[in-house]
């Protein structure tokens, strides 16, 4: 079972137990027990939230990995999974929630269970409030040990570190994307056709062309100006991004996703630094969690009923429609 620290994203996590449990248990790590009931809870609400942002087709997709359900079905295990190890752990260090937090998990459940209808509630296996507290507290004794670990963890961030600028691009591609929607690189013919169009757009601003207009005309990115930080770009797009001053266009750069052209806008964006520094501090506390989590969940034993959780499938209903399990909790816990 890959259990990793919190910064890591579950969808990309694959859970692999040994088997051994009772009918109704889809995993066990040490003591801790995922129920068929909890676990459709997530699957219920994950498949939901699916469906309401990529639309009712996204299960026809597949993946390197397989399919967009199995995807799914990974990404719940392992999301639940490091709920469990979380709360082993603070159990261990004797963290535990106090009677007003326990009080807020029970006042969430009843809000959420109250919002189901029947057919919501017999998609999660007749699920009852008792189940969601039961989720809930989890969710919060992890959200405790999380805030304990790292609690001290407060770095300076310098504004060089978290410096951030904003550009203008013009971005022509050199990939297309597959039918489940992953980046494909273009074959030679084609990036030399790109490559082509890219020296196009450089000579019409060699001319003397508006760059806002040439981008308004030739750009194939999402988004035409954009404001990033160090690090959030790949190599040759940050190289060249960086070195430019204000007003200044660069050559054609080969980067990850295509031939682009750039205008610097601003070499130091105040607001957009300040941003990044919250985030960068966040990733400092997300590592030094991660250290001890990962260290922790590495000798634990762990079984998965394969024959349960393979019977498991997408509910087919178009009567069920919740999707606010944890939209509930963060209400009541942030």
């Amino acid at each position: 079972m890959l259990l990793s620290g919190c910064g890591s994203n579950p969808a990309e996590q694959k859970v692999v137990f040994t088997t051994g449990l009772s009918h109704d248990q889809v995993f066990r790590i040490e003591k801790g027990v995922c129920t068929l009931t909890e676990a459709m809870a997530y699957l219920v609400n994950m498949q939901e939230g699916y469906e309401q942002t990529f639309g009712a087709d996204i299960w026809n997709a597949t993946t390197d990995s397989g399919t967009v359900e199995d995807r799914l079905k990974d990404s719940v295990l392992a999301k639940i999974a490091q709920i469990k190890a979380m709360n082993l752990l603070a159990k261990e260090m004797d963290i535990k929630l106090d009677e007003s937090k326990e009080k807020l998990a029970a006042d969430a459940a009843k809000e959420y269970y109250d919002s189901l209808s029947d057919a919501d509630i017999k998609a999660m296996n007749n699920i009852t409030v008792e189940d969601i507290t039961k989720i809930y507290l989890e969710h919060a004794v992890a959200d405790e040990l999380y805030d304990y670990i790292i609690r001290d963890i407060n770095p300076e961030i310098s504004d060089d570190e978290a410096r951030t600028i904003t550009v203008e691009q013009i971005l022509i591609k050199t990939y297309q994307l597959d039918a489940s929607g992953q980046k494909e690189s273009f074959d030679d013919a084609a990036k030399a056709k790109a490559r082509r169009k890219a020296e196009e757009v450089q000579s019409h601003l060699n001319e003397g062309a508006s760059f806002e207009e040439t981008m308004a005309e030739y750009n194939e990115a999402d988004e035409g100006t954009i404001s990033f930080g160090k690090g959030d770009k790949d190599e040759a797009y940050e190289e060249a991004a960086f070195s430019l001053g204000t007003e200044e266009v660069s050559d054609i750069v080969e980067a990850e996703d295509g031939y682009v052209i750039i205008k610097c806008i601003s070499t130091f964006n105040r607001e957009e630094t300040e941003a990044n520094k919250v985030k960068i501090v966040a990733e400092r506390k997300r590592e030094v969690f991660g250290q001890q989590y990962d260290t922790f969940v590495a000798g634990l034993s762990k079984q998965l009923n394969d024959k349960l959780w393979d019977s498991v499938s997408l509910v087919k209903d178009e009567n069920v429609t919740t999707s606010s399990l944890m939209d509930v909790y963060q209400k009541y816990f942030k």
